[in-house]
């Protein structure tokens, strides 16, 4: 990996672990891993890890929801800097969204989502962001 998520860590499946990302200039965005060390493009995947996918991204679709209350969701899997298979899930917002007093606002809502590398992600959102996944995944 990359850039170590494991503090990040949601929630472990048996062939896929959610982690929040360190970037959470779109609300709620995760990276979802394959545990499986060779696994390296979607493609990879096995017919169990891939039905495990679906299951997860569901699992996480949900939990968003009612932690945050996106208007959308963007899933992606590029493997362009990390070479793994894993794919970004990307809350997307119509609206500004304030959470721990601050504003979140989805510039290009309804458009390809551009990650905002001046945004600063504090621990304690990090954490924030985390848990309440947690909580909502239990």
């Amino acid at each position: 990996m990359a850039e170590d998520f494991s503090k990040n860590l949601v929630k472990e499946y048996k062939y896929w672990a959610i982690y929040v990302h360190s970037n959470q200039g779109y609300l709620g965005r995760c990276v979802v891993w394959c545990k499986r060390e060779d696994a390296l493009d979607l493609t990879d995947a096995t017919p169990e890890e891939q039905s495990e996918l679906f299951l997860v991204l569901r699992d996480l679709k949900e939990a968003t929801k009612k932690v945050f209350q996106p208007d959308w969701f963007n899933y992606s899997f590029l493997g362009n800097e990390t070479r793994h298979l894993h794919g970004h899930f990307i809350p997307r917002y119509a609206k500004p969204k304030i959470f721990m007093g601050i504003v979140f606002e989805d510039k290009f809502y309804g458009h390809n989502y551009k990650t905002d590398h001046t945004f600063v992600t504090s621990e304690e959102l990090l954490n924030a962001v985390r848990d309440g996944l947690k909580k909502a995944l239990k």
